[in-house]
């Protein structure tokens, strides 16, 4: 590392104003704090220093990931290649498959995200290190790269740097991707088989869960297997067990929000509990126990990577536990109500990224009224 750190510092000059790269400074600076803890400090003013930057932020979410990430790749291979081959035999497979994929969401969105740095001549920020694992591990294992490049272009270019950027932003710009896809090429993204890759036919299922029921069949797949996550499914949302893994890692350090954790939680459960209540004899999904729903599609990963996103989601406590609950409720009931679109968690976030803003606000409004209520009450 001290190699690398005198070589950038070799080249800095250059990038430094009055350099003969001046203009690309934000490129080479976004690289330079990316490798390396930035060497600048405050000159004057008061300033309270706190250990936890973007870029900690950023890498915990990562490293939040990985259990699912891990798992995800191993599956890939052991939906493709069936019982009894090696460990290393199904991760190989799966890394084999998911890199390609990892490699053009980081290359198309990094590379958008310099050029619209050096355009406006504002640093670059760590933002899209999450951004660009979360998208491919919630796509199809077998998407065509094109698609999977335009949809990344689609989401940081209008569901981020039009906003601003980082911290700007009022969507999921992973979800946007997923939609954008989702609504573009409704064929590679729908249906049992764009699960698996290569659509492989000795596999061990090519069916997920939430397409059989959405057929209108009663799946077979045991709850340990949907909890482990032993089944088809995007590379990220298949594991109960390394989510919740994932989940204790941004609760301990506090980087992920229990209050939306838990009130999307109960708000499906709820949501749960009245559909199966309802019950149905055309719709399989009414009748599928409510707690089960919890466990498949993409309803876990969403609560707690998804829905708990710091720059879409609500800020105010009480607007979190609005905005967390109403999601829970809106993803189980596009899942049941609308079978073509068994994937509701995504649209019931991008819903309610929409109106967080509106939610903070009646719960600020809420809050101003009551004090100058309480401020009434001494003064008389």
């Amino acid at each position: 590392m001290k190699f690398l750190r005198t070589q950038l510092d070799k080249f800095k000059p250059h990038f430094e104003k009055g350099g003969k790269l001046e203009k690309y400074a934000p490129a080479f600076n976004g690289i330079d704090t990316l490798l390396f803890v930035p060497n600048h400090t405050a000159k004057r003013g008061a300033h309270i220093r706190d250990g936890v930057d973007l870029k900690r932020v950023m890498i915990t979410v990562v490293i939040a990931l990985m259990p699912a990430l891990l798992f995800g790749i191993w599956n890939i291979g052991y939906q493709n290649m069936g019982a009894g081959q090696g460990f290393m035999d199904y991760f190989l497979f799966g890394l084999v498959r998911f890199l390609p994929m990892l490699i053009v969401s980081y290359g198309v969105g990094l590379a958008i995200e310099f050029a619209y740095a050096i355009f406006r001549g504002h640093e670059v920020n760590e933002g899209y290190l999450v951004t660009g694992l979360l998208i491919p591990m919630i796509m199809p294992i077998d998407l065509p790269l094109w698609m999977l490049a335009i949809s990344v272009v689609f989401a940081v270019i209008i569901g981020k740097e039009a906003f601003g950027g980082t911290g700007m932003n009022i969507l999921n710009p992973a979800l946007v991707a997923r939609a954008f896809a989702l609504f573009s090429y409704a064929p590679y993204m729908s249906g049992n088989t764009v699960w698996v890759a290569d659509s492989v036919a000795d596999g061990v299922s090519g069916e997920t869960i939430l397409g059989t029921l959405g057929a209108n069949q009663v799946p077979t797949t045991s709850v340990i297997d949907m909890f482990i996550g032993t089944i088809p499914g995007s590379i990220g949302e298949t594991s109960v067990l390394m989510i919740l893994i994932g989940a204790a890692i941004l609760l301990i350090t506090g980087i992920g929000s229990w209050r939306i954790m838990l009130s999307t939680l109960i708000g499906g459960a709820l949501m749960g509990l009245l559909l199966n209540a309802i019950g149905s004899t055309t719709n399989e999904l009414f009748n599928f126990p409510w707690w089960q729903h919890l466990l498949v599609g993409g309803f876990a990963f969403g609560l707690v990577f998804m829905a708990t996103d710091p720059v879409s989601a609500a800020q105010t406590n009480k607007g979190k536990w609005i905005y967390g609950f109403i999601i829970g409720l809106m993803a189980i009931l596009i899942r049941v109500v609308n079978p073509t679109l068994p994937e509701g968690m995504m649209m019931a976030i991008l819903f309610m990224n929409v109106f967080a803003p509106t939610i903070d606000h009646y719960v600020i409004q809420a809050n101003v009224k009551k004090r100058k209520k309480r401020l009434l009450k001494v003064k008389a």
